[in-house]
Parts: structure tokens; C-alpha cells; sequence
């Protein structure tokens, strides 16, 4: 079990991450791509993933075997300003860092000589694992962005309005059941007991599509707190958008189209009814449409539904003026997995 201390210090710096961070999507996509649980979720994303790859797995796994630790240098903070910035500030890792890491990775099992070369600075290792990096996330990551990203934002909507209505008390609370609040300590399902003392700096939630099950944390205590958790997975997602053009009233019709530019950051059947001035079995109707359209993302959070707006939903609210595509465009679109 993982027991994270807080002090009312670290409440007032909890944070919740604003982007999906790309570099721990990647390394967690490694864990299920091996593995063969949540068939449902990561499925289809298995079979065209490796279908699409040519020997990126075999230089990863070493690094990042199917279970246990894995250096807390392949996922820097800046993972979440896109993959070019990632690998940046990863290449930039002290070599004093990297050489700890490695070789606490080296007790647990064998690594290949490039990966030794890594752990004594070698610029042609490093080249080589960045390389590696990025094939690998063009195979597996890239194509599929803009629907983590939906998922993503939806969970946001969710953790936002737990800390709305109950501050963060209710924010730790939200969060999923293999993890507990029992303040002043978060508990969480964890392969190793631990404590993580948070001392006053706070701790970054950062919702995750590939990671499932338990969280994840820093293996270095020394590090900025990080706890990263499984989002809820649904069909598609969500951001916050305003006023639907008049132009998309014509497309979708003048009520749907207000039903879409109602949800913005995410909203209950029964909120969407009031914006809008419909019976809540009439906005339920009409999220329905939109969400079988993929213009919209429905999760239950206890007994409430919430909507919210996929990336789709939120360029055709915008008149299409940002095309989606990309790792650093949040409001982007994917056929989902």
C-alpha cells in the first residue's frame, strides 16, 4: 500500500494536471501492450499498435519492464508541454541521475549493453532511446491522441467539480476506489507499502488513459510529488467551450445546437436542462444524439451523469477555425478505440 501525508499545506497546493502528459501515456502504454487485461478498453489499440511496429518494444522494455520501477527520468514534468519538450528536458536528466537510476534498475534485471552505455552518459544511447521514444509514440500514441485526450478531459470535468462543490477534501475523495481518503492520508492499491510525506509541497494528480488499476508515483521521494491514476474510461471526451455559431443551428437544429454550446466544462442532465429551458428528459434526448454522433461524452460520477464536449464537439462549436490533429492541440479528433 502507498500512504501519501498531507498537511494542510499540501491541501492547499493539491493540483490537478491541465494536459495529458505524453511521456507517461507512453511508458504506461508499454505496460499495456504486454499485458492482456482491459480487452475491452485497449484491445483494437493492441492490434493496430503492433501492427505498426518494427523493433521499438524490444529496445523499450528493458527500461520499462511489465511491472515495478522504471527510472523516474523517462517521465520529466515538462512531458506534459508535448513529446519535442519531453525528450528535451529527459536528454537533459543530470548524468549523475540517470547513472542512479539505471543501476537501481540494474539489481532487478539484466540490461543490454546500450542501456549500460546510457547509464555512463553515452550521447549515441541517448540519441538511441529518443529515437526509440519517438518511433515508439508515432506507433502507438500518436494516432490515438485526440481520444486519450477526450478521456482525459472528461475526468477532468469530473475531479473539477468534486473540488468545486467540496474543495479538496471532495477532490481526494472522487478519486478511483483503489484509492482512499482518510485524511490527513490518501491510501492507494500500491505492489510495495510505502510512504510518501508530502512535507508541504503539495502533490500534481495527473489522470491517465494507460495507466490502470493502481497508481502510479515517483520512485525518488526527492522529486515534486506526482501521483498518477486511471481515468474512468467512456467512448469518447470533453473541454470547455462557449456560444454555438448560428451557422451550426442550420446543420443540427436551433435546440441541439444549444444543447452543445450549453455543456462547455461539463454539466449534469439536470444543469443542461435548466441552460437550456428543456424538460430533462428532452436535454437527456438530445445529449444522446450528440454523444452517438461523437460531438459529446457521457460519464456517470456516483448518481449523476455528466456531460461533456469531445474535441469534435468543441471544433464545430468553434465553426471548424481549428482543425484537430496533433499532440499539441487539445481540441483534436480520433476515431475512438
Amino acid at each position: 500500500m502507498l500512504r501519501v501525508h498531507f498537511t494542510g499545506l499540501d491541501l492547499a497546493r493539491l493540483r490537478l494536471a491541465g494536459d495529458p502528459d505524453v511521456l507517461w501515456e507512453t511508458v504506461l502504454s508499454l505496460h499495456r501492450l504486454r499485458d492482456k487485461q482491459g480487452e475491452s478498453i485497449y484491445g483494437d489499440w493492441r492490434a493496430e499498435t503492433r501492427a505498426r511496429l518494427n523493433s521499438e518494444t524490444r529496445l523499450l522494455a528493458p527500461l520499462v519492464p511489465p511491472r515495478g520501477y522504471f527510472p523516474d527520468f523517462l517521465t520529466p514534468p515538462e512531458g506534459a508541454l508535448g513529446l519535442d519538450s519531453g525528450v528535451q528536458a529527459l536528454r537533459a536528466t543530470p548524468a549523475e541521475r540517470v547513472h542512479d537510476e539505471l543501476g537501481r534498475l540494474s539489481t532487478v534485471r539484466t540490461l543490454p549493453a546500450w542501456i549500460r552505455s546510457l547509464a555512463e552518459g553515452d550521447a549515441r544511447a541517448f540519441g538511441k532511446l529518443i529515437g526509440a521514444l519517438h518511433a515508439y509514440h508515432e506507433a502507438a500514441i500518436a494516432p490515438y491522441w485526440p481520444h486519450i485526450q477526450a478521456q482525459i478531459e472528461a475526468d477532468r470535468a469530473v475531479r473539477g467539480r468534486a473540488l468545486l462543490d467540496g474543495g479538496a477534501d471532495a477532490l481526494l475523495s472522487s478519486l478511483p476506489p483503489t484509492m482512499r481518503w482518510r485524511a490527513p492520508v490518501l491510501e492507494a492499491d500500491y505492489p510495495v507499502d510505502r510512504d510518501l510525506h508530502l512535507d508541504g509541497r503539495g502533490l500534481l494528480l495527473v489522470p491517465s488513459f494507460f495507466c490502470r488499476g493502481n497508481p502510479v508515483a515517483l520512485q525518488n521521494p526527492d522529486l515534486p510529488p506526482v501521483l498518477v491514476y486511471p481515468v474512468r474510461h467512456a467512448s469518447e471526451a470533453a473541454p470547455p467551450v462557449a456560444a454555438a455559431p448560428r451557422s451550426l443551428g442550420k446543420l443540427v437544429g436551433h435546440t441541439r445546437s444549444a444543447v452543445l454550446g450549453s455543456i462547455g466544462g461539463g454539466c449534469t442532465t439536470s444543469e443542461l436542462a435548466r441552460r437550456v429551458g428543456v424538460s430533462a428528459a428532452s436535454a437527456s434526448q438530445h445529449a444522446g444524439v450528440l454523444r452517438e454522433a461523437g460531438l459529446v461524452l457521457t460519464l456517470r460520477h456516483g448518481s449523476a451523469v455528466l456531460h461533456t464536449l469531445t474535441p469534435l464537439g468543441a471544433a464545430l462549436l468553434r465553426g471548424g477555425h481549428e482543425v484537430p490533429g496533433g499532440a499539441r492541440q487539445r481540441r483534436s479528433t480520433a476515431a475512438p478505440m
